[in-house]
């Protein structure tokens, strides 16, 4: 990573432009830069801390070489954009990397204790240190965000200062030196000590400002700093309350991620040089019209012959929405899965297709009737996949999950035509349930009352961090989603023990609505524990059939019962039952709705009600 360059430069010879020459500040994986260290995060490098800068600049400082295009129509054109990149190398030998900015601005000196801006030390070139005393810098702790998506630095003046009469107006300009120091009494926010020798105001502890209302009290509101993209993009009006926060939350920065597998007819990288064509090629219906455009487009011969475009404009239209004049974000991505569940359940024969293919998913050689007393079937074993995850936005202060758009905030200052994103090949095994078995079994009214108090919990939530509860999305609670993603989840645990697989490297993906049963679990990690075929012969329906027998058996208890089985209310806001870390819950990494939405009750049932349980059978058999 790299700092953006300073405003002014010294000229080069004969007063040409100087080359750019920018300190290199640490290494960050590529999968990092989408999942934890992505655009407008904090990143801490030895004692300094950096933003990572948006994407306005990055076509300039990107490389195409360390950084090239990945293509992946289905998922380009629900996110809007022509083309993905992979995030730039950030080795010894790389030319340049992520761009960063110094955030928070603030710093303190450890030795004389002074709290200022971080040139007002007056640093030597390139180092972060005390001018007068020569120790590391300390970045302040502290920052504060909205739930808007804007960054701001703490406002230390005003808080020191707000004892005083707030209708006065030398807060600001006091003329006074911060200072902070800790009484090291306790660990706690009360012994950090913030000081002002302007003799107007008492030292303060930083106690209670953590506080949900405790900036807005001060009459202090969101300005829309957006510090990730530098001076050329200005502060929005923005209004919204201010929060404190530690500067390495998590809440400070969260992802919106979207991801798609790589299924046919676009598995096969023929359609890629099309990629910045197809908004023009779907305007026409006439096979004459587009074969005039590829002409003119391509100068001559198109790469991709006219028969394939063709099947690709009928495949591309199939995934459109149907009786949706003006589809929402929500239901082309329900389209996109839904597609993704037709070509797993169809499969995908590798006799059939060059190696260029990257997908294949076929049946097992067993028997699959074995499955067939779990209420299981229809098991797929994917061979051979890709999938492409997309950084589309950011959050802060609420999950991302429970956002709706208007609260993502995107990358860049200016709409861009492509995303940073990482591809991830592996393999996976796809089963679903009997939808016979199913539907009997969520009508139940002891298995809908107990999902219902899951959803209303979890709507409540939406609702609180929505500006208009009326807008909030709709939870997606309900019984066949926590049955398939408790399932999913008990299934990961259990090939994590007997297969050797770490459950950060497996991954589920849910397909779960009215006429959709099925789950995918699959590698999802591009290293050594991707493709070696481990995975895949846990899908042979004899082993299978063992796997999940094993799995529920292991979900009837946990360490922690009876409080976990009994509970009524679990999880952030009541969004869990019967689930805790010492059963069902995974890797944040692992799972699609951040470890919510969990209830093993409805895999074995409970002691008093064994009846909740679509598997119980296995345990009382």
């Amino acid at each position: 990573m790299t700092p953006p360059p300073a405003r002014r430069h010294r000229p080069g010879a004969k007063g040409a432009a100087p080359a750019h020459t920018l300190p290199r500040r640490g290494a960050i994986r590529r999968a990092q830069a989408i999942t934890t260290y992505g655009i407008g995060s904090l990143v801490a490098v030895e004692h300094e801390s950096f933003v990572v800068s948006g994407l306005d600049e990055a076509d300039r400082s990107w490389s195409p070489d360390e950084s090239p295009r990945i293509y992946e129509r289905r998922l380009a054109r629900l996110l809007g954009v022509d083309y993905f990149r992979l995030p730039p190398a950030s080795d010894d030998t790389s030319k340049d990397g992520l761009r960063v900015r110094r955030f928070p601005l603030m710093h303190s000196c450890p030795e004389c204790n002074e709290l200022q801006h971080h040139r007002d030390f007056n640093p030597p070139a390139g180092r972060s240190v005390c001018g007068t005393c020569e120790v590391d810098l300390v970045p302040s702790r502290f920052v504060v965000a909205c739930e808007a998506g804007h960054l701001g630095e703490f406002p230390y003046r005003q808080w020191i200062h707000r004892s005083t009469d707030r209708g006065s107006t030398t807060v600001g300009n006091c003329g006074g030196k911060l200072s902070l120091r800790t009484s090291g009494r306790t660990s706690s926010l009360r012994s950090i000590i913030v000081s002002c020798n302007c003799g107007q105001a008492q030292d303060a502890s930083m106690e209670g400002s953590f506080r949900r209302n405790a900036l807005k009290d001060l009459g202090l509101k969101c300005r829309g700093h957006r510090p990730w993209l530098g001076t050329s993009a200005p502060d929005q009006e923005c209004g919204l309350p201010l929060r404190t926060l530690q500067r390495g939350s998590s809440s400070v920065w969260q992802p919106v991620l979207k991801s798609a597998l790589s299924i046919p007819p676009w598995s096969n990288s023929r359609a890629d040089p099309l990629a910045e064509h197809w908004d023009a090629l779907r305007q026409y219906d006439n096979r004459g019209h587009i074969e005039i455009y590829l002409k003119g487009a391509f100068k001559g011969e198109c790469p991709v012959p006219l028969d394939e475009v063709m099947a690709l404009l009928d495949a591309e239209r199939e995934e459109d929405p149907d009786g949706e004049a003006t589809p929402t974000f929500d239901h082309r991505y329900r389209a996109l899965r839904n597609k993704e569940y037709e070509r797993l359940r169809s499969g995908n024969d590798e006799s059939k297709h060059s190696r260029d293919e990257q997908f294949i998913c076929e049946t097992p050689q067993g028997d699959p009737s074995v499955l067939a007393p779990l209420g299981v079937t229809g098991p797929m074993l994917v061979k051979k996949l890709r999938e492409v995850r997309a950084l589309k936005a950011f959050t802060r202060l609420v999950d991302a999950d429970s956002m709706t758009d208007s609260k993502e905030m995107p990358l860049s200052a200016s709409p861009l035509r492509w995303l940073p994103a990482m591809e991830v090949r592996g393999e996976g095994v796809f089963l679903r349930l009997d939808e016979d078995r199913l539907g009997t079994w969520e009508k139940a009214t002891e298995v809908a009352s107990r999902v219902e108090r899951m959803r209303t919990a979890h709507q409540r939530v939406l609702e609180q961090r929505a500006d208009d509860p009326s807008r909030a999305v709709p939870s997606p609670a309900t019984p066949r989603m926590v049955l398939l993603h408790t399932l999913a989840h008990v299934l990961i645990n259990e090939w994590s023990l007997e297969a050797g697989y770490p459950a950060a490297s497996l991954r589920e993906r849910l397909y779960a609505t009215d006429d959709m049963a099925g789950l995918l679990i699959y590698t999802a990690t591009s290293d050594s524990a991707g493709s070696l075929g481990g995975l895949v012969a846990q899908g042979e329906p004899e082993l299978l059939d063992r796997m999940v027998r094993s799995a529920v058996r292991r979900a009837e208890w946990c360490s922690s019962d009876p409080l976990c089985m009994e509970t009524v209310v679990s999880g952030s806001g009541g969004t869990n039952l019967a689930a805790c870390h010492a059963c069902v819950m995974l890797p944040e990494t692992s799972c699609e709705h951040n470890n919510i939405l969990l209830d093993r009750a409805l895999l074995v049932g409970t002691p008093d009600d064994p009846r909740l349980g679509f598997f119980t059978d296995i345990v009382t058999g």
